[in-house]
């Protein structure tokens, strides 16, 4: 059961100890005005039972997951319905919806496979993602 505070919210499960998903976060808290979006880490326990509940392995950290509004969305399409909901230009990425998801997962699994070697990864369990700031702790599961 998630808290008060997140319901009604849609969740992004990100990697707790990538450097470019860490950015992810960063970029979306920026874009992300109203505060629609919250936050959790794939390695939580949180994370992990968001996981379970949505039939995906508790060990999966190949993907980004966006939960909305009981649904569970991995890969490009979690990237695009995110931007969807971002301050302009990045709803305009929305459209790229309609490529045949083979086509646009092939290249999020490219970027997903490359992500620790181009962009580093912190030691740990990933557990606790970095907290930018006290204003938008509340964000965080």
């Amino acid at each position: 059961m998630l808290n008060e505070k997140h319901k009604g919210h849609p969740i992004v499960l990100v990697d707790g100890v990538c450097h470019f998903c860490q950015g992810a976060v960063k970029f979306i808290l920026k874009h992300d005005p109203k505060g629609r979006h919250h936050f959790g880490s794939l390695q939580s326990e949180e994370g992990k039972r968001l996981l379970k509940a949505g039939n995906l392995p508790p060990g999966r950290l190949d993907t980004v997951v966006l939960i909305e509004d009981g649904k569970y969305y991995t890969k490009s399409a979690a990237v695009l319905r995110i931007a969807r909901h971002l301050r302009f230009p990045y709803p305009l990425a929305y459209p790229f919806i309609v490529i045949p998801r083979p086509i646009r997962d092939a290249i999020y699994n490219y970027i997903a496979r490359n992500r620790y070697r181009w962009f580093g990864k912190d030691d740990g369990d990933g557990a606790q993602c970095r907290i930018p700031s006290p204003e938008v702790r509340e964000r965080f599961l």
